[in-house]
């Protein structure tokens, strides 16, 4: 009788857990389309406000570093609040005001708004693919996440340099690099959030967000100089 009883308490264990599980997934899912909202609307109103455009380079490299961490900080603090979704949503308004710059950039081509669906349709369907193979990956991803993080922290070290060196070639080699770490970094939040290792959705949202938001820039800028037409 009392092995009939730890049975059932297991069953019903490994039931909540997993109903835990997708409850955070279907929440993550959700805010993270809900997030794409605020980024169009900060991306619209930057193009048509010259925001980001009348920031001196400079400017705006401190303004999107001090902006971004700022935000990132908060977020985490209050992930467990109720300020938690607003204040994150705030920050996608945020990353979309900055994008700005380089989406009235590809506009000003003659094939600009193509480029820019393309590169949205491309960053949709790289989305699609990790989440589909997160359900059928097995085995625990969670320790490629130091050697995934060590990469981004190289590439954006080497963006800023890039940024004072001004190396079209590097640039280029950056892009593709972030598109593939960034792609990996979907899967493994992803995967993080169905084997349980995740229980935060604003945390999870962040994070596959930014990955998303990384795709999306590095695709464009890609499209943009292989495929501009003037």
């Amino acid at each position: 009788m009392s092995q009939n009883v730890q049975t059932y308490t297991g069953y019903a264990g490994a039931g909540a857990l997993s109903a835990q599980r997708e409850r955070v997934l279907r929440n993550t899912y959700w805010l993270l389309a809900l997030s794409m909202v605020p980024t169009v609307l900060g991306a619209w109103i930057g193009v048509a406000t010259g925001f980001a455009s009348a920031l001196s380079p400079g400017i705006g490299l401190i303004v999107f570093l001090v902006g971004a961490f700022g935000f990132m900080f908060a977020i985490e603090r209050s992930k467990n609040s109720a300020a938690g979704v607003p204040i994150l949503l705030a920050f996608t308004f945020f990353m979309g005001l900055m994008l700005s710059r380089l989406i009235g950039a590809v506009l000003g081509l003659s094939n600009g708004a193509g480029l820019i669906m393309t590169a949205f349709a491309g960053t949709g369907a790289i989305f699609l693919a990790m989440a589909s193979l997160s359900t059928v990956i097995k085995r625990d991803l969670s320790a490629m996440g130091k050697w995934l993080m060590v990469g981004a922290v190289m590439v954006m070290v080497a963006m800023i340099a890039n940024f004072f060196i001004q190396s079209a070639p590097l640039m280029i080699t950056l892009s593709v690099l972030v598109i593939g770490i960034f792609t990996a970094f979907i899967l493994h939040d992803l995967k993080r959030v169905r084997d349980g290792l995740e229980t935060n959705y604003i945390t999870a949202t962040l994070g596959v967000y930014l990955s998303l938001f990384n795709v999306f820039q590095s695709l464009l800028a890609l499209l943009g100089i292989f495929g501009g037409e003037d």
